[in-house]
């Protein structure tokens, strides 16, 4: 009943052109990527295109700057700044609070790298000559406990194994005529 449902629903929509199902299907799926206008045109050369490309990105011609063209396809694309999704304020009423940016705002080439669960660029509270103090006073703590661990071994204790009926006395071929010697486990 479905399949029929789908039939009707995909005859309806290309409207008897006699398209199939699988290029209905296609063509939705070629229209599912960034549109032409956001795609990033050639690299800017004249202050005019320069204009144009910072209206295109939203974003003021003073704080428009584009990647160099060193060949690498980047076009007209911003240069935002090496920011980390953590930097930004997390009480602010962003238009998609978890990736923490607004509608129509450029994002970074790189996006991918600064979300939240990957690269954290914000100032760190600790400064890295205490933080690799620390590490290398541990990692020297450690190597010094080990040597001395290698000199001076600690074992369990471990006593004699116990067997029940007198230490298996029978079964160690003790002479069964005679009674043997009873064997303590346990010292009180």
């Amino acid at each position: 009943m479905a399949a029929l449902g789908a039939r009707r629903w995909a005859r309806a929509l290309t409207k008897g052109n006699g398209r199939s199902v699988t290029a209905l299907i296609s063509g939705a799926r070629a229209a599912s990527g960034p549109s032409k206008d956001t795609l990033p045109g050639p690299y800017p050369r004249t202050p005019e295109e320069m204009a144009a490309a910072a209206k295109k990105y939203n974003m003021r011609v003073e704080d428009y700057k584009p990647y160099p063209d060193d060949g690498m396809g980047f076009g007209d694309y911003p240069m935002l700044p090496a920011r980390s999704q953590h930097e930004r304020d997390p009480w602010y009423s962003w238009d998609h609070p978890d990736l923490r940016r607004n509608w129509g705002e450029p994002m970074h080439w790189d996006f991918d790298m600064f979300i939240r669960n990957r690269v954290d660029t914000s100032p760190s509270p600790v400064d890295w000559r205490t933080m690799t103090k620390h590490l290398f006073g541990f990692i020297g703590f450690m190597l010094f406990m080990f040597v001395l661990g290698e000199k001076y071994p600690a074992y369990q204790p471990v006593a004699p194994k116990q067997y029940p009926y007198n230490n298996l006395y029978l079964e160690r071929g003790g002479d069964p005529d005679k009674e043997p010697e009873e064997v303590k486990h346990y010292e009180i």
